[in-house]
């Protein structure tokens, strides 16, 4: 018998009644069920079940602190391009992921550290998708170094360093690249870039970003949508690939091409 654990979208009451459904039917069959609330909860899982959309795989990733638990994500959002089934499905997946009948994709993780100037570190944190530094209601001034080495500085909305898991999310909107989820790099992408040089920088995923706040405005730096300290004056961010690696249950057709074309509708052009 398996552990399992369920992450539910709490505001779409279709993802909360099958959560409730799946949840009993596992129980009756003699699985242990778990809902996911804390990362303490997410010891011994065999599988976690996320019910929702792509926000609540980022959820479900972060309650697993670091654990290779692989994770199901099932579509009841809009894009649902990190998912591997619409609800519908839902019985038959799960079935298969404990007969075995399913693959995993390992996809690229960041670490992020937020220091103050006197190298004092205040927040850390790990995503799947993307770190952002951006305005608190004005334009910023955020000066990059690579590997400890001044690039230059960008006045900017914000910044947005990302996994190419995360290429299709915050990035894409800021006309970023669509990379290959499973490429390892990381996408440098300026958000309304007050400067003629506004173009996304691709670099390698042993690359340590650090951006450091210039100037007196104030900034906010968040890690897949979850805030982790407020910036000041000489703050730093620091941006590496992690350790972690987040374990995404795939079915059948998961190629690069095969999802761009099913989520964006490129099928019939």
């Amino acid at each position: 018998m398996a552990t399992l654990g369920l992450v539910v979208h709490e505001g779409r009451e279709a993802a909360v009644v099958q959560a409730d459904d799946l949840g009993k039917r596992l129980s009756a069959e003699g699985h242990e069920v778990r809902h996911l609330i804390e990362p303490g909860g997410s010891a011994g899982l065999d599988l976690v079940v996320s019910l929702g959309g792509d926000g609540s795989i980022l959820r479900a990733v972060n309650l697993l602190d670091g654990r290779p638990v692989p994770v199901l994500g099932v579509n009841f959002g809009q894009l649902g391009y990190l998912t591997a089934c619409e609800p519908d499905d839902v019985d038959v997946a799960v079935g298969r992921v404990l007969r075995g009948e399913h693959g995993i994709e390992e996809r690229m993780m960041l670490t992020v550290e937020v220091r103050r100037a006197d190298g004092t570190i205040v927040g850390s944190d790990h995503g799947l998708n993307e770190l952002v530094v951006e305005r608190t209601g004005h334009t910023i001034r955020l000066g990059v170094s690579f590997d400890g080495s001044f690039f230059t500085s960008y006045a900017a909305d914000g910044l947005i360093v990302a996994t190419p898991t995360g290429s299709t999310a915050y990035a894409f909107s800021a006309r970023g690249p669509i990379v290959d989820a499973l490429h390892r790099s990381l996408q440098l992408t300026p958000v309304s870039a007050h400067m003629l040089f506004d173009r996304t920088l691709v670099v390698g995923p042993e690359t340590e970003i650090t951006l450091e706040v210039l100037g007196d405005r104030l900034a906010t730096c968040t890690v897949d949508g979850r805030e982790v300290a407020p910036l000041d004056r000489g703050d730093l961010v620091v941006c590496t690939a992690s350790e972690r690696t987040a374990r995404l249950v795939t079915f059948g057709e998961s190629g690069f091409e095969w999802v761009l074309k099913a989520k964006f509708g490129l099928e019939d052009r």
